[in-house]
């Protein structure tokens, strides 16, 4: 193989760039090339794609965002709003070289810290935050063998929701998963996401998304928008009324997410990332899938620990629990503004 160069991504390079993503077994979802798209329009960032390429051909990839904001942090992102990012390659030599390019880069911008969602650890000799947690398992074609996968008391959650009624349908649009969504993280205490930044996701990525909402009695009480890439399928962002705990919606949407996959052939039901600790770890913990810790690993610039913007940082007490009072329509209205910058 000849030397290898990093080159930052065009336009005339995406469709390279994506075929190597649904190739490499490194990369997911959030290493296609959309993102770039959706972090621009959505929210104004600047973003660095680098690709290292060896005999015309691309053998790694690296998706940068710099996410500069005065009241959290300067930072160069792989990947902002998204669980996974860091390198994809399985050649050492284009690693080594991206990863030097990202803390050239990095030194250039003069952020404070450098940041690589990774899944596996990359670097032991960086700095690790053992914050994040994910959750996957493999399912199957048959949905009986599914729900017997799920253990007995999860079971009968979802079998509680079938018998309330619960109706599960595909979405055109978002609305109905930004109003529940903005409910729920309001109720946690976190800035909501524009409406305008899911409607992009739909648009950049069309059919490998998909929004399922669960209605009672023709009353929409819980949502999640859904991503598909190779043979997984990622529940992202997701949301339920203040009755949809009595309904027991979630879990039954969660069942119907996981059912109308593996009709289509999906085999891996990545349940996404949680905080250790946190309801929906608990969550995801009674579904009876296994936890993997991810390797979310820091090269400091110009900061000298590594950040903590987690809503549990005590630090926000204050700011989570007011955010938990305000009003739903003013949480959608401020909260834009300050999520931009909590990729």
């Amino acid at each position: 193989m000849s030397k290898v160069q990093v080159k930052k991504l065009t336009e005339q390079d995406i469709s390279r760039w994506d075929r190597f993503a649904a190739e490499c077994g490194d990369a997911t979802f959030f290493h296609l090339a959309g993102w770039r798209t959706v972090i621009d329009r959505a929210f104004g960032h600047d973003t660095h794609y680098l690709f290292a390429e060896a005999d015309g051909a691309i053998v790694g990839i690296l998706p940068l965002v710099h996410v500069h904001s005065r009241l959290f942090a300067n930072a160069l992102v792989s990947t902002p709003f998204c669980v996974y990012g860091g390198i994809a390659t399985h050649d050492t030599l284009a690693r080594a070289a991206l990863e030097e390019a990202a803390c050239a880069l990095a030194r250039e911008l003069r952020v404070q810290y450098l940041e690589m969602r990774n899944i596996t650890p990359r670097r032991p000799d960086w700095l690790n935050k053992s914050l994040y947690v994910t959750f996957r398992r493999e399912i199957f074609a048959d949905p009986d063998r599914n729900l017997l996968a799920i253990p007995q008391k999860q079971r009968a959650m979802v079998r509680k929701g079938i018998k309330a009624g619960l109706e599960a349908s595909l979405d055109a649009g978002v609305d109905r998963l930004y109003a529940l969504y903005s409910e729920s993280l309001r109720n946690l205490g976190t800035p909501v996401f524009g409406r305008r930044y899911l409607e992009i996701i739909r648009e950049v990525f069309g059919s490998a998304c998909e929004v399922v909402t669960v209605t009672h009695a023709g009353a929409p009480v819980a949502s999640v928008l859904n991503f598909y890439f190779r043979d997984t399928i990622l529940p992202y962002y997701g949301g339920g009324s203040s009755v949809a705990r009595d309904l027991k919606a979630n879990d039954f949407m969660y069942w119907e997410v996981m059912r109308r996959a593996a009709e289509r052939g999906v085999r891996v039901f990545d349940f996404g990332r949680s905080k250790v600790g946190t309801g929906s770890y608990r969550f995801k913990k009674h579904w009876g899938f296994d936890e993997t810790p991810l390797a979310y690993e820091y090269f400091l610039v110009r900061a000298h620990s590594m950040p903590n913007l987690s809503p549990t940082n005590p630090k926000y007490r204050l700011l989570v629990s007011a955010w938990q009072r305000m009003p739903l329509p003013l949480s959608r209205l401020l909260g834009p503004p300050l999520a931009r910058h909590l990729g």
